[in-house]
């Protein structure tokens, strides 16, 4: 499974000449059925699973008409924005979770406030939800979500004597990480610029990346329960040989886990499969658990990945959409699309339709303790300058850390002012 981009910055102003939206001139003849354009997004959903949707849902819908056009990753948000603009846009459109608070900003997105009880809102994943709701409104609607886990060797587990289905809590995963690394193993690796993972630990802490207070954000990584989290992902990194100054994807991880040589990893559980196809030598031999915890009750605290769904506010077929989200974010649907997919569900009454899945299984316990990115549209231009990446890097690597967590903050704080 691809990991879906957290953010992706879209243009203000665009020409509407980019953009292919729904096609009027396929309205429906005489007596004929509407025609419900949908944008889906690239690996959303299999070409088995999308016949099988359409086929189920004209059949309880004979009055609607779907057509689905699968769009790519690379310059979608461009191409929203402009659709948003336009006069003449798809009726649904799949969109990045973090990306729905800049589309609604602009005022170009149907409230579903009043439906969030209708739609089942009261168990929908928080990192699905949160950022698909925007000054009190929710425009987003949870389609499904993914999240990192801890991808490890099974083999070199057995070797040292480790059970990982009994490791739930930071101190036990330090422990075996601690023991795991020697003899020309890695006990993990864990590039120094991961903030994904770092969130994850703040949140843990009871820290936020940022915070808002009277209507005005504030970077959050001087707070004492950021600085602690920063002070588990150092002890966590120095028990392996991960590079201080990269991310994940510089070099790929999945690609040096195949070098065969490397415990424990964390990711989607899709790097699985990149890491057997890189060395065939490790299928069957790779496992899935959880991020620890705090505490052996609470899962580690991640950062949700994924879709939401919304409807654009010009769009002619606001009655005719509403069907459509209820129906593919319904139980039904979200259930089959899990199995098929290998996602997680949207909501967390619904994690048990992926335990046959171990990768997706172990996904479902981690979403449960979910949350996303500080819901403001400048939080894309955050990640585009990336101060957090720096200021892990600069404590990694000796720098004084209370120092360059409030330089860090002060990058995001201004950051995150600049649209007021």
């Amino acid at each position: 499974m691809k990991y879906r981009p957290l953010a992706l910055l879209g243009a203000l102003l665009l020409s509407t000449g980019l953009v292919a939206c729904s096609s009027s001139g396929d309205e429906q003849g005489a007596g004929g059925p509407t025609v419900l354009d949908v944008w889906l997004m690239r690996d959303s959903v299999s070409e088995a699973f999308q016949k099988e949707f359409e086929a189920g849902f004209e059949k309880d819908h004979p009055d609607i008409d779907v057509k689905i056009q699968i769009q790519e990753w690379e310059g979608i948000g461009e191409k929203v924005t402009a659709a948003l603009a336009s006069n003449d846009a798809p009726d649904v459109i799949e969109v990045g979770n973090t990306q729905v608070a800049q589309y609604a900003q602009s005022g170009g997105l149907t409230d579903f406030t009043e439906k969030v009880g209708d739609l089942g809102g009261d168990s929908w994943l928080k990192g699905l939800a949160e950022p698909g709701a925007w000054e009190g409104k929710q425009y987003g609607i949870p389609y499904y979500a993914a999240n990192r886990v801890v991808i490890y060797r099974t083999d070199l587990f057995q070797q040292a004597g480790i059970d990982a289905t009994t490791i739930k809590t930071r101190d036990q995963w330090l422990a075996a990480t601690g023991k795991l690394d020697k003899d020309g193993v890695q006990g993990i690796y864990l590039p120094g610029q991961n903030w994904f993972a770092l969130a994850g630990f703040i949140w843990d802490e009871g820290g936020q990346l940022a915070t808002q207070e009277n209507g005005r954000w504030k970077g959050g990584l001087d707070s004492p329960e950021a600085m602690r989290a920063m002070e588990f992902y150092k002890r966590l990194q120095a028990l392996g040989k991960g590079p201080k100054d990269s991310d994940e994807a510089r070099p790929l991880q999945a690609e040096v886990m195949a070098e065969g040589r490397i415990a424990q990893i964390i990711a989607t559980p899709g790097g699985a499969n990149a890491i057997a196809q890189s060395n065939p030598g490790l299928k069957g031999k790779l496992g899935f658990f959880p991020i620890p915890g705090k505490t052996a009750d609470t899962p580690g605290s991640v950062l949700t990945g994924g879709s939401d769904l919304v409807v654009p506010s010009v769009a002619e077929h606001q009655d005719e959409a509403y069907a459509f989200i209820k129906a593919l974010t319904g139980d039904a649907w979200q259930t089959k699309l899990a199995l098929a997919m290998s996602y997680v569900p949207n909501r967390t009454t619904l994690a048990g339709a992926v335990a046959s899945d171990p990768g997706a299984a172990a996904m479902a316990v981690g979403a449960a303790e979910g949350h996303a990115t500080p819901s403001t549209p400048q939080w894309a231009a955050v990640e585009a300058k990336n101060p957090i990446k720096d200021y892990m890097t600069a404590v990694l690597t000796g720098r004084d850390a209370k120092a360059e967590a409030a330089k860090a903050s002060r990058s995001i704080t201004t950051t995150l002012r600049s649209g007021s």
